[in-house]
């Protein structure tokens, strides 16, 4: 939204509040900044016309009560107010953790689909007194959206209740295979993202992982095409498929590397890697090994890992077949 805009409305709201009776549409012009003057023109009056209608119809879609009605049997025009008992917020308390909480909502809300619905939630806390704190560390931190190119196209699927395809790409296969999905939902389960939904080849509820969806998914037919089980528990639909027993990991990376990997992991403190030089330990948990050596071999020789020696050896191989290739070329 334009600044001037914003200012307009806020200007909008607060004339509206503070009176009891119902505000013409020309007193409105006249009193509130940021709208066309009357200057006796036909251009002029359109355009206050226009910006008041617009105005109106973005207040109500904010959640602004905002009313029509005439103070009098002797008004000879519509008016508008804001009822205050409606707009106000009741006390709200929230404790440093729930306001720091808050704070970590919004910063996974800042994606184009989610942003309008965290900075109205915002405006409301912030005007009942609620000091939201958007910056304190608290000990979780969110994937957000921004890396999962496909969480956009498959959140608003599952908000409109239409069909997605997209090409999928499991750790046991070479090429991706292109999948037909009623999607239900998209759900974060540690640390990572996941879209639910009904997968319409197999007939069955099947889980995928945001990160494997290869390319853009398209969002097909029309919206209300389907509607998820009345029922259907997203987080326990993917704890039951996302299987494995959680391993502890523990890797040695050298200093200023591997940002990515420490926003997940434990720090240990320091090893000296016997030529001198102090590396970070670092303890890592993963309930998908295979994923994670995915990963690691991707830092190269930035990242060590020390135990156990399964992950190790499964690094050493991926690294191994990266070199025999390089080498082919």
């Amino acid at each position: 939204m334009a600044a001037k805009r914003a200012e307009r409305l806020v200007n909008l709201v607060i004339a509206l509040l503070g009176t009891r009776q119902y505000v013409t549409a020309a007193r409105i012009r006249a009193t509130v900044p940021g709208y066309e003057q009357d200057d006796g023109s036909e251009r002029a009056d359109e355009a206050f016309k226009r910006m008041f209608e617009r105005d109106k119809a973005e207040l109500r879609e904010m959640g602004v009560p905002l009313e029509t009605g005439r103070t009098s049997a002797f008004d000879t025009e519509d008016g508008y107010r804001i009822a205050r008992a409606e707009y106000e917020l009741p006390e709200i308390t929230l404790t440093g953790e729930e306001a720091a909480a808050v704070g970590l909502a919004l910063r996974l809300w800042e994606s184009a689909q989610l942003a309008g619905a965290a900075h109205s939630a915002l405006v409301k806390l912030k005007a009942a007194g609620i000091d939201v704190d958007t910056s304190r560390a608290i000990p979780l931190q969110p994937r957000l959206d921004a890396g999962e190119p496909a969480f956009e196209a498959c959140y608003a699927a599952a908000r409109d209740r239409r069909l997605l395809e997209f090409d999928y790409r499991r750790p046991d296969e070479d090429t991706p295979a292109r999948r037909h999905v009623q999607p239900w939902g998209v759900v974060a389960w540690h640390g990572r993202w996941y879209l639910v939904g009904l997968d319409l080849d197999r007939q069955a509820p099947r889980v995928f992982r945001l990160s494997r969806v290869v390319g853009a998914p398209a969002v097909k037919g029309a919206p209300g095409a389907f509607e998820p089980p009345a029922d259907v528990d997203l987080a326990s639909v993917v704890a039951g498929q996302v299987t494995g027993e959680e391993q502890l990991v523990v890797v040695r990376a050298r200093p200023g590397t591997a940002v990515g990997l420490r926003r997940h992991a434990i720090p240990l403190g320091g090893a000296d890697d016997g030529s001198g030089t102090v590396e970070d330990r670092l303890e890592l948990r993963t309930t998908e090994p295979q994923a994670l050596a995915d990963q690691l071999a991707a830092y190269g020789p930035d990242v060590v890992v020390e135990s156990p020696r399964e992950i190790r050896d499964a690094v050493i191989t991926r690294l191994t077949r990266l070199a025999a290739m390089d080498g082919a070329a």
